[in-house]
């Protein structure tokens, strides 16, 4: 199958959130694709209710986003880049260590971020073998604490400095371990998620915590679409989850993060079951969806793995249109940017 192809004209990126475009967070666009065919919508976030219907379940990631970027000095003196990719155990964490573009690092190195704390590498991944395990010389809450003193939020060259870490987070979002916000959340409102739910639209949640989304390698990064993360889908998501569909409503992701989640514990017949683990789930066109109807994304970069997990949505040729349409319309991608509805 052909993947979908389109050059992201550079001022389309989002350099800023829409709050600093002088926009409510929920005032950003929406592009709705309906999955079986028909006319491309555009329109706004906030009118998000009118393309549901009663019934329906609206499944979001409330993993709250860690300030993942670390600067760090070695035994040399050498400043180097920390980017937190995943935790592997309570005080040991997969990472990204550059300087600057140059990927570095070497079983043994120390790391000193100042103030009494200090990191190990200990070796590479063993399944990413780019990133190295990093553990801590704190613990635990300690270790979490120490992040958030001394972390910065992950960024990439279209956001030209950290912006502060509030601007990353989800309204709704809770226990802590992104690395990088679970975007395709961050448009909502409480006041949208109200109305919302005045409708009939139920909510539900899960949490997944959230890794790396580049290397900053193209190349490497097409070789490794997809990172294990860490999951958790509580009894009484997939309890809504599965009474949706049972109940003829359509379960709505809230990001490919949810996604994700939610195919990783369904069985064959859609069943979703509570659980807690890892998932390693690549999804693309050939996969067929047990247990989301309906996706709620940002928009995606050319080459994303994401754009991968779309095409199980809609046919290639619809989406390839749909994407060509929101950049002759002046659409703004990235995790600031506007937003999509297949459904």
């Amino acid at each position: 199958m052909q993947p979908i192809q389109f050059a992201l004209p550079p001022e389309l990126e989002a350099h800023e959130p829409p709050e600093y475009r002088g926009q409510r967070r929920d005032h950003v666009r929406l592009l709705v694709i309906p999955r079986t065919g028909g006319p491309i919508v555009h329109t706004r976030f906030d009118f998000l209710g009118e393309h549901l219907h009663r019934g329906d379940l609206l499944v979001v990631n409330t993993s709250r986003t860690l300030p993942g970027l670390l600067k760090a000095h070695d035994e040399t003196g050498q400043v180097v880049e920390v980017r937190l990719s995943h935790r592997v155990a309570d005080n040991t964490w997969a990472a990204l260590l550059l300087d600057g573009r140059r990927r570095v690092g070497h079983p043994g190195m120390t790391l000193d971020y100042g103030q009494g704390f200090s990191a190990s590498v200990l070796a590479s991944d063993p399944e990413l073998p780019f990133l190295w395990q990093v553990r801590f010389d704190r613990c635990c809450g300690a270790l979490l604490d120490q992040i958030y003193r001394l972390g910065l939020p992950i960024h990439y060259d279209y956001v030209p400095e950290a912006l502060p870490l509030d601007l990353y987070q989800t309204i709704y979002a809770g226990e802590p371990g992104s690395v990088e916000m679970p975007s395709a959340g961050r448009a909502f409102s409480w006041e949208l998620l109200f109305r919302l739910r005045r409708k009939g639209i139920d909510l539900a949640t899960l949490s997944l915590h959230t890794g790396l989304s580049s290397t900053r390698d193209d190349a490497l990064d097409a070789a490794h679409p997809v990172y294990p993360e860490e999951f958790e889908i509580p009894l009484s998501t997939a309890r809504a989850v599965n009474s949706a569909r049972r109940n003829g409503g359509k379960v709505v992701a809230v990001g490919t993060t949810v996604v994700r989640a939610l195919e990783t514990a369904a069985e064959s017949d859609g069943i979703v079951a509570p659980m807690r683990g890892w998932t390693r789930l690549h999804i693309d066109a050939p996969h067929r969806l047990q247990a989301v109807d309906a996706l709620l994304t940002g928009l995606h970069e050319p080459h994303a793995s994401h754009l991968d997990l779309l095409s199980a949505f809609t046919d290639t040729q619809s989406l390839q249109a749909a994407y060509l349409e929101a950049i002759q319309q002046g659409y703004l991608w990235h995790e600031f940017g506007d937003m999509n509805l297949i459904y």
